[in-house]
């Protein structure tokens, strides 16, 4: 190897990015503090810790399987054709939930596709955008990856679960925006989207969707109909002040004013408890774990792995930054929850997976970054 074996040396195979690890259990802690602090008669809490410890067992024991398993062409259409024909049969056989029929009823639990699908839309697409970096100018190739996220997307939307769609389509428009779409080519996506957009309002939204986005637009209109939850989860954020009320002392949630706090609205539950300075801490966490999350992608060993890290920084980052929308009133409420932090299985033990697929990779990960290499590599060439 010479001069090149500390480039290429395997110096994270017996590391353990313990921030990383970190940052994610205590945000899910705060939200078991957050669902513990209504009432004592609550299952919420109970329920969250066993899949918190449910979780972490996956993420143990995705973190031990030999990620460049995902090599495989075949593995990954494998897998993307089983979630496929998971959220086309949650159309026929799921049990309808708030008005959308989007999980399994398993008795004991509950499993909602559309969650480990947006995982692997971004194992799709940085599969597809890895082969193809150096031809990302074509435009067939923004069409070929915009059918694989429309395939799930119009599952989603059938379900109808709106916030999970448009999560997706931002997966897949972040994923684009990193592979380098050209300025030309993103005018275009974008002018696609608006009439996308168009034709959704008057032909695919059903009333009670049209009815929120007008809430949003006119937040004071109807604040005893459609616009209740986001006017309580905006009384709740304000509320909360510079230190909060105090854990337990949430009056808008403790007298259930605020709706599904545990899940849609646990962050205006949580700034009305911990104010200003919890909400701070809690954007710390996230911005911790993205760092995280970041540095992998650039220590990445392929451009795979660097794009399958992005994607979930990407992932990660829409969820929060749409429930917190929605919770202050930017944005109109989806039934969105924020990772980590929100009650839920399904999503919470898709995240953990996704940071034990982060941490198998480590294994394989570079000791600098492949730019530098490059750059040392450059310079021994000209001695």
């Amino acid at each position: 190897m010479g001069p090149f074996q500390n480039l290429l040396s395997d110096s994270s195979s017996n590391k353990v990015d313990w921030p990383l690890i970190a940052a994610a259990v205590i945000l899910s802690c705060l939200g078991l503090v957050t669902m513990n602090s209504f009432t004592g008669e609550s299952t919420f809490f109970t329920r969250q810790i066993l899949w918190l410890v449910v979780s972490l067992g996956v993420m143990f024991i995705v973190s031990r399987i030999d990620a460049r398993v995902l090599y495989r062409s075949s593995v990954i259409l494998t897998i993307f054709l089983v979630t496929l024909a998971l959220l086309a049969l949650v159309l026929v056989f799921g049990t309808v939930v708030m008005g959308a029929q989007n999980r399994f009823d398993l008795g004991l639990f509950a499993f909602q596709p559309s969650d480990p699908a947006q995982l692997v839309l971004i194992l799709v697409l940085a599969k597809f955008f890895a082969r193809r970096h150096m031809e990302i100018g074509h435009f067939k190739h923004i069409l070929v990856s915009g059918a694989y996220m429309f395939a799930i997307f119009i599952l989603l939307f059938l379900q109808p679960d709106f916030g999970s769609a448009m999560i997706v389509f931002g997966i897949w428009l972040g994923m684009v925006l990193i592979a380098g779409i050209s300025r030309k080519h993103l005018l275009l996506v974008f002018t696609t989207g608006l009439l996308a957009a168009s034709g959704l309002w008057m032909f695919g939204f059903a009333d009670y969707q049209k009815e929120r986005i007008v809430s949003f637009l006119h937040p004071l209109a109807d604040v005893q109909g459609t616009g209740y939850n986001a006017y309580q989860s905006t009384i709740a954020v304000g509320s909360g002040g510079i230190v909060g009320k105090g854990v337990g002392y949430g009056s808008q949630s403790k007298l259930e004013f605020l709706p599904e706090y545990e899940t849609d609205f646990i962050f205006a539950a949580f700034a009305e408890e911990w104010g200003l300075v919890g909400v701070f801490v809690l954007f710390f966490l996230f911005g911790l774990l993205f760092w995280r999350l970041l540095e992998h992608a650039r220590f990445a060993s392929t451009n795979f792995e660097t794009l399958i890290c992005s994607g979930i920084v990407i992932w990660f980052f829409a969820h929060a930054a749409i429930h917190i929308g929605m919770n202050i009133g930017l944005m109109p409420v989806t039934g969105t929850t924020i990772p980590f932090l929100s009650y839920g299985g399904s999503h919470l033990v898709t995240e953990f997976a996704a940071l034990g697929l982060v941490l198998s990779m480590q294994r394989y990960e570079r000791s600098v970054r492949r730019e530098d290499m490059d750059r040392e590599i450059e310079g021994f060439e000209d001695v």
